[in-house]
């Protein structure tokens, strides 16, 4: 039997709106009531031990890097590394993170290259969280929208959180990297990809898994920064989505049953939907993309790490 798996069948992420009817960075759209009770199915509003048990003890909620690593916890440290080696990161500078999750990237970033930071994310949870994971650190964690930042940091990423933003707010998004970035730094994102150019998400995903989630593509990307930036390196990895998710399957099958508010019709959706986002990267209609921006172009050429 062979599964048709449509290009806009995944989008994890990691931030939970707490705006009522849908996310601001999106059109609102109508969806169905999930049935009640029904827990809510991203990583990012379950639980904390629930979140430790699938993701680990980093809960990095996106993909890793496998290409020297051995297994999960090796290969998130490994992607946080490549994305600090891509932008360069020097002691004493100061690096934003939008969407910065439960604080991992700037935890990392702060311990291994000497750096300062900001993290912002809408989820009350995951700011709580990440600030006490990052303390005694040299990183502010903000619970803010990113469209209420004025000032300038000397690098900018985001990592998992674009698949959010929405095709209506991409240039927007990208005009205010834009202006938070100093003028020589650099913008890394880090963003599921598809095939094609669309303006939604599977119905299915929208209703239990992501709502108001979409996948761009590479033209819309590409529309969104021009005359913005100069497009220094575009690194797909999307195969190595497949091996996170095997790996998240795994804790999560090993974790079930000391997980007891999770009933039986829950596991069965999240095991379809782990099965499904691992069809999608094994067949090669996802992508993982890295980008790294400059304002004005690197001077004599843009060397990237892998």
């Amino acid at each position: 039997m062979k599964a048709h798996v449509g290009p806009q069948a995944y989008a994890p992420g990691r931030v939970r709106s707490r705006f009522p009817g849908g996310h601001p960075w999106m059109p609102r759209t109508d969806r169905p009531p999930r049935p009640d009770p029904w827990p809510d199915a991203s990583p990012a509003n379950w639980p904390l031990p629930t979140c430790d048990a699938m993701l680990g003890p980093g809960m990095v909620y996106s993909c890793g890097y496998w290409r020297q690593a051995t297994d999960l916890a090796a290969a998130q440290e490994a992607k946080l590394d490549l994305a600090c080696r891509k932008l360069g990161l020097c002691p004493g500078q100061r690096l934003l993170d939008v969407g910065c999750g439960w604080g991992e990237t700037l935890r990392f970033a702060a311990r291994r290259y000497g750096v300062s930071g900001v993290g912002v994310t809408i989820s009350r949870e995951q700011a709580e969280q990440a600030r006490r994971r990052c303390a005694g650190l040299p990183v502010e964690i903000r619970l803010c929208d990113y469209r209420e930042l004025e000032e300038r940091f000397d690098h900018v990423l985001s990592i998992g959180m674009f698949e959010h933003v929405g095709v209506r707010n991409y240039r927007g998004f990208f005009e205010r990297m834009r202006r938070l970035l100093a003028p020589s730094g650099l913008f890394l994102l880090h963003s599921i990809g598809g095939e094609r150019s669309g303006d939604h998400t599977d119905p299915w995903i929208s209703r239990y898994i992501f709502p108001n989630s979409m996948l761009p593509s590479a033209a819309q990307v590409a529309r969104a920064v021009e005359g913005l930036f100069v497009i220094e390196d575009w690194h797909n990895f999307g195969t190595d989505y497949d091996l996170t998710l095997q790996a998240w399957r795994e804790n999560i099958e090993r974790a079930w049953a000391r997980l007891p508010q999770y009933d039986e019709r829950f596991r069965r959706m999240w095991r379809f939907y782990l099965a499904a986002s691992m069809a999608l990267f094994r067949s090669r209609r996802g992508q993982l993309w890295q980008l790294v921006l400059s304002p004005e172009g690197v001077p004599g050429g843009y060397v990237a790490p892998r």
